[in-house]
């Protein structure tokens, strides 16, 4: 049994502390547009970290990627003043 791979966008802002974005993508050439756009848009904001991960469900993303979620990434010193 094969397990059906869904590409999860992730945007994190450092400057907030947070997830500011979380989409699903069940194509992974609609999801590798997404996340260049997602990346073009962003381009100048040393703050945003954008991610696109594969996973079975965004449980596993919640289990692997914890840190974008439960508060854990705490602002980073090489990002203050920016």
């Amino acid at each position: 049994m094969t397990t059906k791979l869904v590409h999860f966008l992730l945007v994190f802002d450092h400057a907030e502390g947070r997830l500011v974005h979380q989409q699903p993508y069940d194509a992974s050439e609609v999801a590798v547009k997404a996340y260049f756009e997602m990346e073009q848009r962003h381009r100048d904001d040393a703050n945003i970290e954008i991610v696109l991960i594969g996973s079975d469900s965004i449980d596993t993303v919640r289990m692997t990627h914890a840190n974008y979620f439960d508060g854990s990434v705490a602002i980073s010193p090489h990002l203050v003043g920016i």
